[in-house]
């Protein structure tokens, strides 16, 4: 993975870039519902999720947002830092052998409150299907350092 500084000044709204894809598993599914303790039947139990709207097990909402997200670290930039996520919403159920990537477009900047020397950047990240339908979206909120402070 590589390393690049990128400053508030240079982030420009509007700037889109996507991920490459990532195919969704069986071993996805119970590997995260290991992690999380969420055995819940809609994603488990392949018989009870024939009978729910879907007809198939659904994939965890927070399985193909930590995975979305996942997809974007492709650069370390040493003079920014994650804040969190806003707006989260599972906008579309994801099944097993669908191919996920991820949209991120910078769509605001703004002063950060709490710190001077730097600003707020949102990315708008969009988890897109093999069918370019959005399945999942949230905001991503960055502080970046200004260049000069």
């Amino acid at each position: 993975m590589s390393e690049q500084a990128i400053y508030f000044e240079d982030y420009e709204i509007g700037h889109v870039r996507m991920t490459t894809g990532r195919t969704i598993t069986e071993t996805d599914f119970v590997v995260h519902a290991g992690h999380t303790g969420d055995f819940f039947p809609h994603h488990m139990d392949a018989e009870f999720a024939k009978t729910t709207p879907f007809g198939q097990r659904v994939a965890h909402g927070t399985m193909i947002f930590s995975i979305g997200v996942g997809l974007t670290a492709s650069l370390i930039n040493p003079v920014a830092f994650s804040y969190g996520y806003d707006r989260l919403r599972f906008v579309r159920p994801v099944f097993i052998g669908d191919t996920i990537r991820t949209r991120v477009t910078i769509s605001a900047k703004e002063d950060d409150p709490k710190r001077s020397g730097s600003g707020r950047v949102v990315e708008r990240c969009e988890v897109l299907n093999q069918r370019d339908e959005v399945v999942l979206a949230a905001d991503h909120i960055l502080i970046a350092e200004r260049k000069t402070n």
